[in-house]
């Protein structure tokens, strides 16, 4: 069973959570529970999204609790700082995780923790200037969808959360799996094209 933790802070970007779908299709399509999800913030308990829906969540109690984290994005990541918690756990998940992706803005967190260092990295095209000019030592290409380096996986904005996940789909289970999980989400395998 492979686990899939996110990490939700206050103010999250409810979008992030459309991504558990690809998931979710995967394992009907893969005729077996390939994927569990469990949803994680720091603190544990209820967090509210950007748009003021509120979610349970689990304290994480140590990075280990999932071979991929998904780091959910904020609306305004040049205001909101994550704390000193939220980025030693997020470090050590990516020294532990199989992979780790910020989705949308949750690159700024990736970036903040270091996991992007001398990294290509994506975000959302309206941050993505902000986010070369306030982390130099990160190559961020404002035109992609999303992007692999090693372990650490970064997509452009919200809807770029679900191709990031096919391609975890792809990576794990194979095309065959990718393409009809896209097609039953009546969404491309590939986009063409960038931001």
């Amino acid at each position: 069973m492979h686990r899939v933790g996110y990490l939700l802070s206050d103010d999250f970007q409810l979008m992030s959570l459309a991504t558990q779908a690809v998931f979710e299709y995967a394992n009907l399509v893969a005729e077996k529970p390939f994927y569990s999800i469990e949803i994680f913030s720091i603190a544990g308990g209820i967090v509210r999204s950007s748009l003021g829906q509120s979610i349970d969540t689990r304290p994480p109690n140590s990075p280990g609790l999932a071979d991929t984290w998904m780091v959910a994005g904020v609306n305004k990541p040049l205001e909101t700082t994550p704390s000193d918690t939220t980025l030693e756990f997020v470090r050590k998940a990516g020294q532990q995780a199989r992979r780790v992706a910020g989705v949308c803005t949750g690159a700024f967190v990736l970036a903040q923790a270091g996991l992007l260092d001398g990294r290509r990295a994506t975000t959302h095209w309206a941050y993505a200037a902000a986010l070369q000019r306030l982390y130099p030592q990160i190559s961020v290409e404002d035109d992609r969808i999303f992007i692999i380096d090693g372990s650490i996986w970064t997509s452009a904005g919200m809807t770029a959360g679900l191709d990031l996940a096919l391609g975890m789909v792809e990576k794990d289970l194979g095309t065959d799996v990718a393409r009809s999980v896209a097609h039953k989400l009546v969404m491309h395998q590939r986009r063409s094209g960038g931001q």
